[in-house]
């Protein structure tokens, strides 16, 4: 494998020196054959081809150069924010992949607090009956399942609220600031607008569920005592919310 990507890279400069050399090679031969055309031109002064010669060879070389330098620049930011994307979002589903949603609940658990307490809700959401419908209609439909359960479940939580893929088949939501009212309210929610969603793989209509299971804390935790508690719960309530609550003495 090193051996093959020496010698790519010894092709790509290669092709970088071919090129600085016909580039340079074509930029003299311009600049040549400019300034012997006006050397024969009657009726201009030696000023007047200088002036000539100017103006016409940045613009000959200047323009077209800069012209795909600013369009490789442009191809350039938009394969850098594909790669951002790729790097922060699951493919699937258009959340935030695991590492990046489990990362910023973290960073957020861990920044000082600024006034009091810093409560919240942490919610584990896992589809019901996807395995039967992978085995039923094929794995490209189980996708498409989870594709609507996480455009709806993004779709039924707050703009501050964060929603990752945080395994296979399961979806994690961070719900700053929520209170455990809240956090029913928008499992909730979640759970009827999935029951809503039209599904009908190969035309054959089927039912889409979720059990929700959660945690409400008064201070923020780490994010693995959030999912362990959250998805304790969630064994709990099948077809069903379940929700668990932590306190804290602490002032």
């Amino acid at each position: 494998m090193t051996r093959t990507m020496t010698t790519s890279a010894a092709h790509a400069w290669k092709e970088v020196a071919w090129l600085t050399l016909l580039g340079t090679a074509g930029c003299l031969g311009l600049s040549l054959s400019l300034n012997y055309l006006l050397l024969f031109s009657e009726g201009l002064t030696p000023f007047a081809r200088s002036m000539i010669t100017a103006a016409i060879l940045p613009l000959a070389i200047g323009l077209p150069l800069f012209l795909v330098i600013g369009w490789k620049q442009i191809e350039l930011r938009r394969y850098r924010q594909e790669l951002n994307r790729s790097a922060t979002y699951d493919r699937l589903t258009g959340c935030l992949n695991g590492p990046v949603f489990t990362s910023l609940v973290e960073r957020r658990a861990s920044r000082p607090a600024q006034t009091g307490p810093r409560s919240g809700a942490f919610l584990v959401i896992h589809p019901e009956h996807l395995r039967s419908l992978n085995l039923r209609f094929g794995l490209e439909w189980g996708d498409e399942a989870l594709r609507l359960i996480a455009s709806t479940i993004q779709s039924s939580v707050r703009k501050e609220d964060l929603v990752g893929r945080i395994g296979t088949s399961m979806f994690g939501v961070f719900l700053p600031g929520a209170t455990e009212q809240d956090a029913k309210e928008i499992g909730e929610r979640i759970r009827a607008r999935v029951a809503e969603v039209y599904f009908a793989p190969k035309g054959a209509e089927a039912v889409l569920a979720i059990s929700v299971g959660g945690v409400v804390f008064e201070h923020e935790l780490a994010f693995e005592d959030m999912f362990r508690s959250a998805e304790e719960r969630l064994s709990q309530s099948r077809d069903g919310l379940e929700l668990s609550h932590i306190g804290d003495d602490r002032s």
